[in-house]
């Protein structure tokens, strides 16, 4: 231990042993599954993230060993602890310079974001010297200034190669265009059987997954033009997903982003359609209904039967408001008279 100690030292890492940990230290192969819970500081205490309290719950970090991870000094780190050990190591600036980045994608997937969400199409040495917004204030200030952090780790779990399944995230490129097509498929399963929330998140993992990819591509190429059109089927039946549970803004803005890029796909046109009838939108809703008719004259019936229901929305709106303020400018109605008990 004190020889793993002298070499984490060399490095430009320095361990503080909190609570041991329990049997023999693990060999740790590549392939092995880490899981362990994460608090992230500055030299002076100030806490950045802790994944017991991150977005709201408590949710381990989990790393695939010889993955190439983001953080190289995570793994780094945890193949010098035992299971159940609580450490502390707090590491030079080379071994952080990436983390304003990882803590982004991070908190993204905390509050059930694309992890990808905000950072530019270049390499992560790339995007620190661009002086793009993290969107978060701790991130941007250590970003632009960077410096040593303390790692408080406590190792939960290692399973070695083989005894689980992968999560998306740990496979390869090849692994997750296979598995794109199972998880659209899943997704549709749960949504024909009315789970609507489990069907979401399906979608979810699948667009974030094709996302992934697409990063790696420039827009516009080939490669980009054929994983967008994977997206496309999968972020439509998202905001099907989406409509049944009230988000329509959220609908309106996705549908808007297809819209964008291919401006015939009617099933956009049509989901934007319900999204703006249902928030009141009735000029725009009236406009893409009339687009959804112009690209496929067959779903007339369907369109009818919309428009419909919205113009009894708007009636029934229109009758309580002139209920509620019928005598709100009634000049001849009797003042309201105070009394004393």
């Amino acid at each position: 231990m004190e020889e793993e100690a002298r070499k984490l030292l060399e490095e430009g890492i320095i361990k503080k042993v909190i609570s041991p940990g329990r049997g023999e230290l693990s060999t740790f192969p590549n392939g092995t599954k880490v899981v362990f819970h994460y608090r992230t500081s500055l030299c002076d205490g100030k806490v950045l993230d802790d994944s017991r309290t991150m977005g709201g719950r408590s949710k381990p970090m989990e790393l695939i060993l010889g993955k190439k991870f983001k953080l190289a000094v995570w793994e780094r780190v945890v193949i010098t602890m035992k299971q159940g050990e609580l450490a502390e190591f707090t590491c030079d600036t080379k071994h952080t310079a990436l983390y304003p980045l990882v803590s982004q994608s991070l908190r993204n997937i905390s509050a059930g974001k694309d992890p990808l969400e905000g950072q530019r199409h270049c390499c992560g040495i790339a995007q620190i010297h661009s002086h793009h917004s993290l969107g978060h204030k701790d991130l941007d200030e250590l970003q632009a200034t960077q410096q040593p952090l303390v790692f408080s780790i406590e190792l939960l779990e290692v399973l070695p190669p083989g005894s689980f399944q992968l999560d998306v995230w740990a496979m390869t490129d090849e692994e997750k265009l296979k598995l794109v097509p199972q998880i659209h498929e899943e997704g549709n399963m749960l949504f024909k059987k009315g789970q609507i929330k489990e069907a979401t998140e399906k979608y979810y993992n699948g667009i974030a997954c094709l996302k992934n990819l697409q990063m790696k591509e420039h827009p516009g190429d080939e490669l980009w033009v054929k994983l967008d059109h994977m997206i496309t089927p999968l972020l439509l039946n998202f905001c099907q997903c989406k409509l049944l549970q009230g988000q329509y803004y959220e609908v309106i803005e996705h549908c808007s982003a297809i819209l964008f890029k291919y401006e015939d796909n009617v099933k956009a046109f049509y989901k934007r359609a319900k999204a703006h009838a249902a928030v009141w939108n009735e000029v725009e809703a009236r406009a893409d209904f009339d687009k959804v008719l112009e690209l496929d004259p067959s779903l007339g019936p369907s369109v009818a039967k919309e428009l419909k229901v919205m113009e009894e929305k708007i009636r029934t709106k229109e009758k309580e408001e002139k209920g509620r303020y019928k005598d709100l400018f009634n000049y001849n109605a009797r003042p309201a008279t105070a009394t004393t008990g």
